[in-house]
């Protein structure tokens, strides 16, 4: 990782404490994932040399960064967030990044967007997001997630008692084999059958 990133890096994680421990109304907070969540999620597309990544919740673009840093040159994320000043945030840290080229910022209801893709279009989803919606978005989820790979949900622990039902669910669908990993926040690990 070049030196000027891994700061950019430090500096989005510092601003999102900062600012989170001083917003009062949620839609304000940035809600960044953590920086051993960051590499893992790395770790993964390297692994899976995943080239066609989707994540749903952009914030200000602190997980994004890693993503798009682990497809490479030849790789993008296409990233999905409703809030207009969070995109625009989001995108000056890409470019400071020097990464602006390998992301698609989505401006949309995550929903209505998954809804529209293809079939297997994505190598790789991360979902950080509205955690009450998942349920709904299920279907369309498995639909686009490409046979053989992997969905990561953040907020699993922390979050537990919002995401029961949604556990329920994946855990009733066959078509796909999951571990939780005590990384960050709680990961959920889904990976689509072949």
């Amino acid at each position: 990782m070049e030196p000027d990133f891994a700061e950019l890096l430090r500096e989005l994680e510092e601003f999102g404490g900062v600012n989170d421990s001083s917003a009062n109304d949620r839609s304000r907070r940035m809600l960044n994932i953590t920086p051993d969540t960051g590499k893992f999620l790395a770790l993964l597309v390297k692994a899976c040399k995943a080239r066609n990544v989707l994540e749903i919740g952009t914030s200000n673009g602190y997980s994004t960064l890693w993503l798009a840093d682990a497809v490479g040159p030849e790789g993008s994320v296409t990233t999905v967030e409703q809030s207009d000043d969070k995109v625009k945030m989001a995108e000056r840290n890409f470019r400071r990044a020097g990464l602006h080229s390998r992301i698609q910022q989505i401006t949309d209801d995550a929903g209505h967007f998954i809804a529209s893709r293809d079939a297997g279009e994505y190598d790789f989803i991360f979902l950080d997001s509205n955690r009450a919606e998942y349920i709904g978005w299920w279907d369309s989820l498995r639909r686009i997630l490409a046979d053989g790979c992997l969905l990561v949900v953040d907020n699993v622990v922390s979050h537990a008692h919002q995401l029961e039902a949604f556990n329920r669910l994946v855990e009733a669908t066959d078509d796909f084999s999951a571990v939780l990993l005590p990384i960050g926040k709680g990961e959920l690990v889904l990976l689509k059958d072949s």
